[in-house]
């Protein structure tokens, strides 16, 4: 990302990216219990695919948010 084209994010879109991310993390969680009792290669094989998608935009998410860490005001106190 150029750095120089970022704005702050709103609260909004903060709520939203925490969000995403709690959610990312939940389905990667669950993809991995159902992968460890499923009998099926296939549905494994399945399942891996899908952990590795949401791992990938798990990613995303935080370097979005390390991105926009520069750019983001600073509260004095």
């Amino acid at each position: 990302m150029n750095q120089s084209n970022l704005q702050p994010l709103t609260t909004k879109e903060l709520n939203y990216i925490a969000d995403s991310i709690m959610n990312e993390d939940l389905l990667i969680k669950q993809s991995v219990a159902a992968a460890a009792v499923s009998h099926s290669n296939q549905v494994q094989q399945a399942l891996n695919q899908y952990i590795q998608t949401h791992q990938k935009h798990l990613s995303m998410l935080e370097e979005s948010l390390k991105a926009h860490q520069n750019v983001a005001p600073s509260q004095t106190q």
